[in-house]
């Protein structure tokens, strides 16, 4: 994937920012009990494609979650296109995905912790 635009990387931060207080408002609605962030979004260079990268914290369902959340995504979207209609032309589809950084550190750290652990060798 090349660099983005300065235009894909500012259209990109309105929607995540605009999807962000979304998520804070109503995100219950869509996952009940979970706190969502919304980690990156990124543009295609037409702008009509954002895909959307969401983080879920004080739940054990972030699977059955995001896929709740795809399925709600012309909702969000029409949300959106209420939010941003001053600021874009289109508004793009949306396309969730989960973002599992926190699960890949914390596991990451738990084999460290192991390796760590472990008695030496004598050299």
């Amino acid at each position: 994937m090349g660099t983005e635009s300065k235009r894909q990387q500012r259209f990109a931060g309105v929607i995540q920012q605009d999807l962000a207080e979304m998520f804070q408002r109503e995100g219950n609605s869509w996952a009940p009990g979970a706190f969502i962030t919304v980690t990156r979004v990124r543009v295609t260079p037409d702008l009509a494609i954002a895909r959307v990268y969401l983080s879920f914290l004080n739940t054990k369902t972030a699977k059955a979650d995001i896929d709740n959340i795809k399925s709600k995504s012309n909702e969000i979207r029409y949300k959106l296109g209420t939010r941003i209609k001053n600021q874009a032309r289109i508004v793009p589809q949306l396309e969730f995905f989960l973002d599992d950084t926190n699960e890949y550190v914390e596991h990451m750290d738990k084999i460290f912790d192991e390796i760590s652990k472990e008695p030496r060798q004598p050299e």
